[in-house]
């Protein structure tokens, strides 16, 4: 109760102790929507676990419906081994087509294990994977889906899901755009999921690679890619993008944990309509703060501390703010305060803003 702090309801929706919840829910009429993850603080990727996406009834906590992204009732063959699935991050909701569009993580183990190299434990595309999965808001059922990466073996989850509103010689109309950790922007027909333009961004190297015959460095690894939140306004998608390499191997299990502060990462603008980059620019360090648009600037920070406001139109850097301590969330906006969460501080630190007006 926001009124009391009084709890109304709880709702557990883990099964094992390695499965984790780590989204922030959201609330759409009478329905709050999680997922659950095979990541928590007591294990990553353990064999058997799977990423369910919940619907829950707002006034009880009652699971309303749910949605197993995992198509397949023995985990792809192995489920003393493979994991995978769950969202990470919020989906987007189309009030007007009855739509939840979620983006769905990957599968694992990766890149390997000892017997069973290059993700060979879990054979075929592993769906639902890697996917922009789309569904009936109201009930669950599968709408559509399109996989990004099929057999994922470098932890490339396609992690975020928009909705952009486009104005062309075709008129207006919505895109359905999906991007992840593997460092790509995909525009989809929201009706059908057919792909309508796909844009790499970010420093690519042997990440089409789908055996390896030994280590091997890839661009984007390990937490690469467009990691945090991407946002969108007046028909244009901001990304930003970590350029963080890992080095894989075929037989060895990746978890958590990435190659931070190794190259600078990059804000990206691109057009809903056509996929077109409209400007590409360097940021000093690993851009870990999402993006965020308020009137004519774009917001992006740094895990290195750094808040910096970009002119929307050029990239251009408008002006920064030295923070006390690595950033790696992104900001809540009311009015002209801006407020950050510091979270690579001792102590950790809430920061707020007064913007310019």
């Amino acid at each position: 109760d926001v009124a009391s702090g009084a709890l109304l309801w709880t709702r557990k929706l883990t099964r094992t102790a390695s499965d984790g919840v780590d989204i922030q829910p959201v609330a759409y009429g009478d329905l709050v929507f999680a997922s659950s993850v095979p990541v928590s603080a007591a294990g990553a990727y353990r064999g058997g676990d799977r990423g369910v996406l919940y619907a829950l009834r707002e006034d009880t906590g009652e699971v309303a419906w749910s949605f197993d992204t995992v198509d397949s009732s023995d985990l792809w063959g192995n489920p003393e081994i493979n994991s995978g699935g769950g969202a990470w991050y919020p989906p987007a909701i189309d009030a007007g087509r009855g739509r939840i569009y979620w983006g769905i993580a990957n599968p694992a183990p990766f890149a390997g294990t000892p017997g069973y190299p290059n993700g060979s434990s879990r054979p075929g595309p592993n769906l639902y994977s890697n996917s922009l999965v789309t569904l009936d808001v109201a009930s669950g059922t599968l709408d559509w889906y399109r996989q990004a990466t099929p057999h994922d073996i470098f932890d490339h989850d396609l992690v975020h899901a928009m909705l952009v509103d486009v104005r062309d010689g075709a008129g207006e109309r919505r895109i359905a755009v999906a991007t992840g950790k593997a460092g790509v922007v995909i525009g989809h027909d929201p009706d059908t999921g057919a792909v309508l333009w796909t844009t790499p961004v970010g420093v690519h190297e042997n990440d089409q690679m789908t055996v390896l015959a030994g280590p091997t460095q890839v661009l984007p690894g390990l937490f690469g890619g467009v990691l945090t939140p991407p946002a969108s306004a007046d028909g244009v998608v901001y990304v930003a993008v970590l350029n963080s390499p890992a080095t894989y191997e075929p037989e060895v299990p990746y978890g958590l944990g990435g190659s931070f502060g190794t190259m600078n990462g990059e804000a990206v603008a691109i057009d809903a309509a056509t996929g077109a980059v409209l400007w590409d620019v360097e940021v000093p360090g690993d851009p870990m703060g999402g993006m965020t648009v308020v009137n004519d600037l774009v917001f992006t920070a740094t895990y290195q501390g750094q808040v910096i406001a970009l002119d929307r139109a050029t990239g251009e850097t408008v002006w920064t703010w030295q923070a006390p301590g690595g950033i790696n969330g992104w900001p809540a906006v009311a009015d002209d305060l801006m407020l950050w969460p510091i979270g690579a501080s001792n102590p950790s630190v809430l920061v707020a803003l007064r913007l310019p007006r």
